[in-house]
């Protein structure tokens, strides 16, 4: 049997690690500012050109990487596509909420 001193300190140890493991999750959307271990995020291509034709131009799939990346699942490693595709998303849902914001404020102006 352990000391509840120990339990509690290893139940801690645990909801620290599934916390982290929730923001590393929360924080892979759109363009990284920082990985959730708090280091900073490196724009990286993977060495391994995606056609053997190809020679200096065409890097391999870029990634955005947390520099002190280790397959643990703290750090992350997100396609550099998928963060792209997520940002422009965001701003297009951004763009059309416009014109109604925009209609709100002439009625707001109309009225004083």
């Amino acid at each position: 049997m352990t000391h509840p001193y120990e339990e509690r300190r290893e139940m801690k140890k645990l909801k620290k690690h599934f916390n982290m493991l929730g923001f590393v999750a929360d924080a892979q959307y759109g363009f990284p500012t920082r990985c959730p271990c708090g280091g900073e995020i490196m724009e990286d291509a993977s060495p391994n050109p995606k056609y053997p034709s190809d020679f200096d131009t065409l890097l391999g799939s870029r990634y955005f990487t947390c520099k002190s990346f280790k397959d643990d699942g703290m750090h992350f490693r997100q396609l550099w596509a998928f963060g792209v595709e997520q940002e422009v998303q965001c701003l297009r849902r951004e763009v059309d909420d416009m014109p109604e914001e925009i209609a709100k404020l002439k009625k707001l102006i109309i009225r004083s």
